[in-house]
C-alpha cells in the first residue's frame, strides 16, 4: 500500500452555533474541517476531521463541550426523560449478588445493596457466616467512578492482589493487600493492561506495556506487552521481565498457572496479523526464569486452552481439528498433535466453555443460544447432564480439585439471576440466591423464530414482550444484536429492559452471523471480507418484524455497541429508510484507521487492515460508517453515545462520525452525540449506566411519537 497524508490546517477557528431545537431544523456546533487526504492503492479518502482524533487538545476539549450543550439540552426537553430516570432507579433499587468463591475457610463474593455506583466485596466464613466488608470500591474516588477490576486472592488466602480501574479506563493499578489485616502492602504496580493474575508462592505472574508517553495514555497504540513477576513486599522496579516479543509487538502474552502451581503456560496470540489462534508454551517447577518448552511454537489459526493438569498430562480445550471444539489430553513428553488423544469428541452443537472442580469436567454446548452442561470424568466419560431450570443461559461450575459442590447462575430474558449450587456427588441443583425484583414474569413472553437473511441463511432471534400484545405494528421495538468476534449474544435478563417492556415495548435480540452461536463456522461467516452477511442479517431481522406486523419504521429503533455501534453504524447508511431511531454506541466507525490506537490492532484478525491489502480496504471502505454517509439523506433519529475514557474503542471514532453525520444528513431529524465523562467503554458505576440508559429509552419514545404512562 503507498498511503500519503496532505494536511492543510483552515484558516478559520471552531466556531460553535447553539442549536435550534425545533423538530423542522437542526444546527449542531460547526465543526473545522482540513484538507486531509490519505491515498490507499490509488483511491484519495478525505478525511477532514482527524484533528478530532487528539483528545487532549483544548480544540476537541472544546468541541466536545459544545456538542454536549446541544444534546442535553435537547434531552432536557423530553417532558418524561426524568421520568423514566426514576423508574429505573426504582426498579432497579435491590440487592443484587455474585456467585460465590471459596478460599481458605471463606467465601467471597460481591452484593450491591441497591443502588451503589460500586458493588462491595465480602467474606465470609462457611455459607452460613456473618459477611463481613473487605473492599468497597465505592470510596475509592468521589464520583464513585474508580471499580475494583482484579481481584486475585493466592492459594492460601493470605494475600490478594487488588486492581482498579479509573474512570472506566482498560488501565489497572494494582496494589497487594493482606488480607489478615485488610491493607495494603507497599507494593503499586502501574500500566498493566489486558491482563489477569497467576499466582506461584509469594509472587505472581501479570502483563503490562511500557509507559505511554504523557498526555496520549487513552489514545496511544499499544505495543510490546511484556510479561512480569512480581514477589510480594518488593517495588515494581525489580520485577522479573518473564517474556516479551519486541520483534512481534503487536502480540499479546500471558502467563497462567495450574492449580497447584507446579505448571506455568505462556499464551501467544498475533492478532494485529489477522491470526485468530494463538501459541502455547510451558515449564515446570516454580522458577519465574526458567525457559518455556513449546507445545504450539507458534500463533495460527487454532486455539488452545489448557483446562487443568492430569498425571502430569494437559487437558486441552481446542478447535484443531474440531470446528466446533473438542477436549484432548496432550503428554507434554510427545506434543506432535498426532500423539494427542481425544478426551471427549467433537459435537454438532459447539462446545462453549469448560471448567474442572472436585476431579470433574463441566462442559458447556450451545443448542440454539441456550445452554446445556454436561458433568464428564477426567478421561472422557459422560457422567449426566445438570438439569438447568429452563431454556437460558448458564454459566460458572468452576473450583479446585477438593471441592464437593459447585456454585453456578443461571438467567434468561424473564429469569432473573439466580445462583446454584451443584453437588458433585449426587447430581443435585439447589437453589442458592435469587434476587427479590419488581418484576412479574407471567406478564411477558419469550419466544425464538428463525427468519432467512438475503443469501438463504436461518437465523434465530428472540422476542420478548408483554402478554397479549397485538401485532399492529405501532409497537415501539428496540432491535438489538453484536454480530463479531465470536461473541454469542445469550439470554439474559435485565430490570432496565423491563422498563421498556412495561410500556408495551418489544426487545429483539437477533443472533446474526459473526457470534459463536453456532461455532465457528458462524463466527467465520461474518468477518473479514464477509462482514457484509452481518448487516444483511440484522436488515432481514428487521424486516422480518415489519412483515410480521411487530412494528414498523417509524417505531423501529436499532441499537448496538462497540462492534454492534459499528453494526448500526453500517447499517443506517445502507438502510437509511428501515429505521426510526438508530443508537450507535461507543463503535468502530472509521474502519480504515481503527489500528491506530491502543489496542485496535487486536481487531484486524476479525476486521482485516486497510493497510495491509487492497483487497481488504475495499472491503472496509465499502461499510466503514464515516466513509459511506450519503448527503442530502434522512437518516434515523441518531443518538451517538461514547466517553471520554474509552481507550478500548477511543471516543475519536464516534466524534468524527458524529461530525460527518451533521454535516452531510438532512437537519430534519436529530444527529446527537452524548459523550460521558469519566466513563469508559462501559459505564464507569451505575449512575452513570442508568442515566445513559434513561436518555436511550426517552429519546427512542419521544421520536416515536410515543408517550410513557410511569
Amino acid at each position: 500500500m503507498q498511503l500519503k497524508s496532505i494536511l492543510v490546517l483552515s484558516a478559520l477557528g471552531l466556531a460553535f452555533l447553539m442549536p435550534s431545537l425545533t423538530q423542522a431544523q437542526f444546527t449542531y456546533p460547526a465543526t473545522r474541517k482540513t484538507e486531509t487526504v490519505d491515498t490507499y492503492f490509488g483511491t484519495q479518502v478525505a478525511d477532514p476531521y482527524r484533528w478530532l482524533e487528539d483528545d487532549y487538545s483544548e480544540e476537541t476539549k472544546n468541541w466536545v463541550k459544545a456538542q454536549n450543550e446541544v444534546t442535553f439540552k435537547y434531552l432536557a426537553n423530553i417532558p418524561f426523560r426524568k421520568a423514566w430516570l426514576d423508574r429505573l432507579e426504582k426498579t432497579n433499587n435491590y440487592p443484587k449478588y455474585s456467585s460465590p468463591s471459596r478460599n481458605n475457610g471463606y467465601y467471597y463474593f460481591y452484593k450491591n445493596d441497591g443502588l451503589q455506583n460500586q458493588s462491595v466485596l465480602y467474606r465470609q466464613k462457611g455459607l452460613s457466616g456473618a459477611p463481613e466488608v473487605v473492599i468497597d470500591p465505592n470510596t475509592l474516588s468521589a464520583g464513585g467512578t474508580t471499580s475494583l477490576a482484579i481481584f486475585s486472592l493466592s492459594k492460601n488466602g493470605k494475600y490478594a492482589v487488588v486492581g482498579t480501574s479509573e474512570g472506566g479506563s482498560d488501565w489497572r493499578t494494582m496494589y497487594v493487600r493482606d488480607m489478615s489485616t485488610g491493607k495494603n502492602l507497599s507494593d503499586e504496580i502501574k500500566w498493566a493492561k489486558v491482563t489477569g493474575v497467576s499466582w506461584q508462592g509469594d509472587g505472581f505472574y501479570y502483563s503490562r506495556y511500557p509507559q505511554p508517553e504523557p498526555g496520549k495514555e487513552l489514545s496511544t497504540k499499544n505495543e510490546n506487552h511484556q510479561v512480569y513477576f512480581h514477589k510480594v513486599g518488593t517495588p515494581q522496579s525489580q520485577d522479573v521481565l518473564v517474556y516479551q516479543d519486541p520483534a512481534n509487538p503487536q502480540r499479546f502474552h500471558g502467563v497462567f498457572t495450574s492449580d497447584d502451581e507446579k505448571y506455568s503456560f505462556l499464551n501467544i496470540s498475533d492478532r494485529g496479523k489477522g491470526k485468530q489462534g494463538n501459541a502455547l508454551w510451558y515449564r515446570a517447577g516454580k522458577d519465574p526464569a526458567a525457559p518455556f518448552k513449546p507445545l504450539i511454537a507458534e500463533p495460527g489459526e487454532f486455539t488452545y486452552s489448557p483446562i487443568d493438569v492430569v498425571k502430569g498430562k494437559f487437558l486441552m480445550s481446542t478447535n484443531d481439528g474440531a470446528k466446533n471444539r473438542r477436549v484432548v489430553l496432550i503428554d507434554p513428553k510427545n506434543p506432535a498433535p498426532a500423539n494427542w488423544k481425544t478426551i471427549i469428541a467433537e459435537k454438532p452443537e459447539p462446545l462453549t466453555s469448560v471448567s474442572s472442580a472436585g476431579g470433574k469436567l463441566f462442559v458447556s454446548y450451545s443448542k440454539d443460544v441456550t445452554t446445556r452442561v454436561y458433568v464428564y470424568s477426567l478421561d472422557g466419560k459422560m457422567e449426566r447432564e445438570v438439569q438447568l431450570p429452563a431454556l437460558g443461559s448458564a454459566g460458572g461450575f468452576g473450583g479446585s480439585r477438593k471441592e464437593k459442590q459447585v456454585f453456578y447462575t443461571f438467567t434468561s430474558f424473564a429469569y432473573p439471576p439466580s445462583i446454584y449450587t451443584y453437588d458433585i456427588a449426587t447430581g443435585k441443583s439447589t437453589l442458592f440466591r435469587a434476587p427479590e425484583v419488581d418484576f412479574n414474569p407471567d406478564a411477558y413472553e419469550t419466544k425464538q423464530v428463525f427468519y432467512t437473511s438475503k443469501d438463504g441463511a436461518k437465523v434465530p432471534m428472540f422476542i420478548i414482550h408483554k402478554k397479549g400484545l397485538e401485532l399492529n405494528g405501532k409497537n415501539p421495538t428496540i432491535l438489538y444484536a453484536y454480530g463479531g468476534f465470536n461473541v454469542s449474544v445469550t439470554p439474559s435478563f435485565s430490570m432496565s429492559r423491563i422498563s421498556w417492556l412495561e410500556q408495551g415495548g418489544i426487545y429483539v435480540s437477533a443472533n446474526i452471523r459473526g457470534g459463536s452461536e453456532y461455532g465457528e463456522a458462524w463466527h467465520e461467516a461474518g468477518m473479514r471480507l464477509k462482514k457484509q452477511n452481518v448487516y444483511d442479517d440484522f436488515i432481514a431481522a428487521a424486516e422480518y418484524l415489519i412483515a410480521n406486523k411487530y412494528t414498523s419504521t417509524k417505531y423501529l429503533a436499532c441499537q448496538g455497541g462497540s462492534n454492534g455501534g459499528l453494526l448500526v453504524g453500517a447499517v443506517i447508511n445502507q438502510r437509511p429508510d428501515l429505521f426510526g431511531v438508530a443508537i450507535p454506541q461507543v463503535g468502530v466507525m472509521d474502519m480504515l484507521r481503527f489500528q491506530k490506537f491502543t489496542i485496535g490492532w487486536n481487531w484486524i484478525a476479525e476486521y482485516g487492515s486497510a493497510e495491509a491489502t487492497e483487497e481488504d480496504f475495499k472491503n472496509l471502505y465499502a461499510y466503514s460508517p464515516l466513509h459511506n454517509i450519503k448527503a442530502g439523506t434522512s437518516y434515523p433519529n441518531v443518538l451517538i453515545t461514547t466517553a471520554d475514557h474509552d481507550d478500548r474503542v477511543v471516543p475519536a471514532h464516534s466524534f468524527k462520525y458524529a461530525a460527518e453525520l451533521q454535516s452531510k444528513a438532512r437537519t430534519d431529524r436529530p444527529a446527537l452525540i452524548r459523550i460521558e465523562t469519566e466513563s469508559g467503554h462501559g459505564a464507569s458505576n451505575l449512575k452513570k449506566s442508568l442515566e445513559v440508559v434513561a436518555d436511550m429509552y426517552a429519546f427512542c419514545f419521544y421520536n416515536m411519537g410515543l408517550t410513557p404512562k410511569f
